[in-house]
């Protein structure tokens, strides 16, 4: 199933948490190496039992649901901390379908704690379809790509403590609750931390985009404002920050650089400059306009600008570069938020202004020409920072802490994963 999400985002709202009664006491052992076993060990597929195989969620991320389903993760998750937690999963191997060894039994006890693998299924050494489809979920309701393949990342989300996602749950239940006025009718959420986008109509998702934000050092802001416009097949005004920061350090290495990706230089009178005529070991550079021309291929914006009035001057867009779609990690842009499958998040936004269906949207960024349209009424948006939230039937989602707002060293699993030698890729 895929409504404007990404294989991250399909899975973003997948898998749950539906804690097992009791802690499997086997202990995980000394790691050895794996070995494949037999194929009639693990031939047969099989899906996850039907107590936890999980669905496509209507639920938004900010909701009175979501206010109820976290409460009562927190309580579940308090019984699993007073009965000892979860140990560890120590294994510097990437573990799959097929893998056998006591890293296995150990992953399967993690996995039956935390509730994404049935108690029946054993402390068996070998990773068969069950614990693959544990794995999927697991991966799934961390933000992780759900490919079945314990990697780096995988490995580290593991072996977060239970103490420090029950406080991550109870640090996020403050948010979600300061988050449980009237939203409005239709709007938008921004979750930063899941790098994701949701529209939300009559109380239900309409649509989920995964996104681009901030890097850690240029941070997207936490707010709430109204989107008002569209712009179709926009230039780029290069912000001041990024023209210290990024291109005065690109001319230095690549005097073509401006020329290659077409951003074009105009001084105060608004007369083009070129570029060599400027000083680039000085800040000459920070006195002038720089703009990029329109065109998905070399845009920053790509087709589509949504302007939302805000004292921070970010804004949500379009990119040329979508494969960052797929990674696990999207904290990419410089405060702004890149947005997946753009056409049918702004045909959404349009859907109350006369005109604008979505053949109407297609047929604007055909024309290559820049036409701004105003939105019949303005629609809510809410950037929001969220890194633990569940729904009442179970689905418990974490995610890192990357700007370290929540301050329990829940960052990024990819550095953690890296910083410990293991694989972070799947």
């Amino acid at each position: 199933m895929r409504i404007s999400v990404s294989r991250l985002n399909a899975s973003a709202f997948a898998g749950a948490v539906a804690v097992a009664c009791a802690a499997v006491s086997a202990p995980a052992g000394a790691q050895q190496p794996m070995v494949i076993a037999s194929q009639a060990e693990w031939s047969q597929g099989y899906d996850a039992a039907p107590r936890i195989r999980v669905q496509r969620s209507f639920m938004p991320t900010v909701s009175q649901e979501a206010i109820i389903g976290t409460e009562q993760a927190i309580a579940r998750y308090r019984e699993i901390a007073a009965r000892g937690g979860w140990r560890q999963v120590a294994t510097n191997q990437r573990l799959r379908l097929g893998s056998k060894g006591p890293g296995v039994v150990a992953l399967r006890e993690r996995l039956i704690m935390s509730g994404d693998l049935e108690p029946s299924a054993g402390s068996s050494p070998v990773f068969d379809t069950y614990v693959e489809a544990a794995v999927k979920r697991f991966q799934a309701r961390h933000g992780l790509n759900a490919t079945g393949v314990v990697n780096g990342p995988t490995i580290s989300a593991l072996n977060v403590p239970v103490e420090t996602r029950l406080r991550q749950l109870e640090i996020n239940l403050v948010r979600l609750r300061a988050l449980s006025g009237d939203l409005g009718e239709r709007y938008v959420i921004v979750n930063i931390p899941a790098a994701l986008v949701e529209t939300v109509e009559h109380g239900q998702v309409v649509s989920r985009h995964a996104a681009g934000v901030g890097k850690i050092d240029r941070q997207s802001p936490i707010m709430n404002a109204k989107i008002t416009e569209i712009n179709f097949n926009p230039f780029w005004t290069v912000p001041a920050s990024i023209i210290r920061k990024d291109l005065i350090p690109k001319m230095r290495e690549d005097p073509n650089y401006l020329t290659d990706n077409k951003i074009r230089v105009y001084n105060s009178q608004g007369q083009e400059v070129r570029p060599e005529s400027i000083n680039w070991y000085s800040d000459e550079a920070t006195r002038y306009m720089f703009r990029q021309d329109p065109g998905a291929d070399i845009n920053s914006m790509g087709f589509v600008r949504i302007n939302i009035p805000n004292p921070h001057g970010v804004y949500m867009h379009d990119t040329p570069a979508k494969g960052i779609f797929g990674d696990d990690f999207r904290f990419v842009s410089s405060g702004c938020v890149r947005v997946q499958n753009v056409r049918d998040y702004v045909t959404w936004l349009l859907k109350e202004t006369p005109g604008w269906d979505r053949a109407a949207v297609d047929q604007a960024i055909a024309s290559g020409e820049r036409i701004d349209v105003r939105l019949a009424r303005p629609v809510n948006v809410y950037w929001t920072y969220i890194t633990a939230w569940a729904s009442p039937d179970g689905i418990v989602q974490f995610r890192d802490d990357v700007y370290n707002r929540d301050g329990l060293g829940v960052q990024n699993v990819m550095a953690a994963a890296q910083a410990e030698g293991l694989d972070p890729v799947n």
